[in-house]
């Protein structure tokens, strides 16, 4: 017989949510503590506690096929959802990580396009320089990425 020995975790698990009723029912409450898992709840009238979840809820809501009206059926929303999680991590540039595709970042393919993209501006910025009022873009990697960070980051990266 096999025996896995599970070492426990050096930090409780955290579900944060917002402050919905369902996430701070009893129940609920209840059987996160069974679980170990401590819960987490945005400030009241706060909507950047979860920076990164609003990013994506606005990126969605504005993508030019946004279900407005709700969908017919369970099978239409993830038809939907899976359609705008392809179009995010393999279509859509972002600006946070020099305008790659998440794909792209996580197969590591985009220092070759930010090198790429370097080397063009800065031979268009000789064969016009009087186009050019400073200096090209920056088309370095961003090795670290968060959204409303605050000043002990901004400061140490």
């Amino acid at each position: 017989m096999l025996v896995v020995k599970k070492e426990p975790h050096p930090k409780p698990l955290v579900l944060h949510s917002d402050n919905g009723s369902p996430m701070k029912g009893s129940d609920m409450l209840q059987t996160m503590h069974n679980l170990g898992v401590v819960s987490s709840f945005n400030r009241p009238r706060v909507s950047n506690d979860n920076a990164y979840a609003e990013s994506i809820f606005r990126t969605c809501k504005y993508r030019p096929n946004y279900p407005y009206k709700g969908f017919t059926d369970l099978m239409q929303a993830r038809a939907w959802v899976l359609s705008f999680v392809t179009w995010y991590n393999q279509v859509h540039r972002h600006s946070g990580i020099q305008f790659v595709t998440p794909q792209v970042r996580h197969e590591g393919k985009d220092q070759a396009i930010l090198e790429n993209r370097k080397a063009v501006y800065e031979k268009a910025r000789l064969s016009n320089p009087r186009r050019w009022t400073g200096q090209t873009r920056n088309w370095n990697r961003i090795e670290r990425v968060w959204l409303n960070p605050d000043n002990n980051q901004m400061l140490n990266h």
